[in-house]
């Protein structure tokens, strides 16, 4: 990255572009500790013959009065091959409540997208390099309740929880790679709530949930984060949460088979009352013309005795 501290935070496969029409969001990815999410105006915004990029914070409502980052962004689009085929210029910018997103409204000419080796198979693929540089929360978490513990700013009711991973993890945090203060309290309250994650009940957890609890893990890890053991814990709760999927599956599986013998058997119930009604005409017919036999028989034997 031309010795820039930017590292490669997201990728980003678009299918059928030429056909899209209205503005696209990426999956949220996490960056820095905080949560993102690429947009992209296909026939661009304000300048028609560009295509339009930005990086957006995800879930801003979420985030406290005041909040605030700083970060650095570049672009890089590639072909299906892998080869580079444009890059945007790297911008340095503030987020916050009253612009929650920002990028480059003219990122690439919308003529070089006819070029059939920029889109292979239609498929537009964007590389996102970022590197959060601040990060700061305000609102109800004022300085007066925050304590420095270790490096990390935290809240005085967080400080047990904390001295507690450190006791028993002493190392966990010794090689991780922000200096800032603001982007170290950020990874350990992701950590924090990470870990009352993987604590709550396996069944709890959706699908969404469990990746996106793994996304946090892996942004932590990369970050220098000695997280072996949470990750053991979050690997037996997928463990657990597929166990029972499976297991509800089988129940559910083994209900509907009972359900399909009841419907069976009710069916052959039905089917009984018919068979006796087809029976209920002929037998008395049967008996009738057995009596007046025996009748006939006994009248010419009589006949033979008087």
């Amino acid at each position: 990255m031309n010795g820039t501290e930017l590292h490669k935070t997201f990728t980003w496969e678009i299918d059928n572009f030429t056909v899209r029409k209205f503005p696209i969001e990426s999956t949220v990815f996490l960056s820095g500790g905080c949560e993102w999410y690429v947009l992209v105006r296909p026939k661009g915004d304000g300048f028609d013959d560009y295509l339009s990029l930005y990086l957006c914070v995800a879930n801003p409502r979420s985030l406290q009065p005041g909040w605030k980052r700083r970060a650095n962004l570049q672009f890089i689009i590639l072909n299906q091959s892998g080869k580079e085929v444009h890059r945007t210029s790297e911008r340095d910018g503030f987020f916050d409540a009253e612009i929650p997103g920002w990028g480059f409204r003219a990122a690439l000419p919308l003529n070089k997208l006819q070029d059939k080796e920029l889109l292979e198979n239609n498929t537009l693929i964007i590389e996102v390099y970022t590197k959060v540089t601040e990060v700061v929360h305000q609102g109800d978490e004022t300085s007066k309740e925050m304590v420095d513990f270790r490096g990390f700013n935290v809240l005085s009711s967080q400080v047990t929880s904390v001295s507690q991973i450190f006791a028993k993890y002493p190392n966990f945090a010794v090689d991780i790679k922000p200096k800032g203060r603001a982007v170290r309290t950020t990874y350990m309250k992701i950590l924090l709530g990470l870990i009352k994650t993987v604590n709550q009940p396996p069944e709890s957890f959706s699908e969404t949930e469990l990746v996106k609890a793994y996304s946090k893990l892996i942004d932590l890890m990369e970050s220098g984060f000695k997280l072996d053991w949470l990750k053991s814990k979050l690997d037996e709760v997928s463990l657990e949460r597929k166990k029972k999927i499976d297991a509800d599956a089988a129940r559910i599986q083994e209900l509907e088979k009972k359900v399909k013998n009841l419907e069976s058997k009710i069916s052959d119930l039905e089917v009984e009352p018919d068979k006796e009604k087809a029976k209920s005409p002929t037998e008395p017919n049967f008996l009738w013309s057995k009596i007046r036999y025996d009748n006939k028989s006994y009248l010419t034997q009589r006949k033979k005795w008087d």
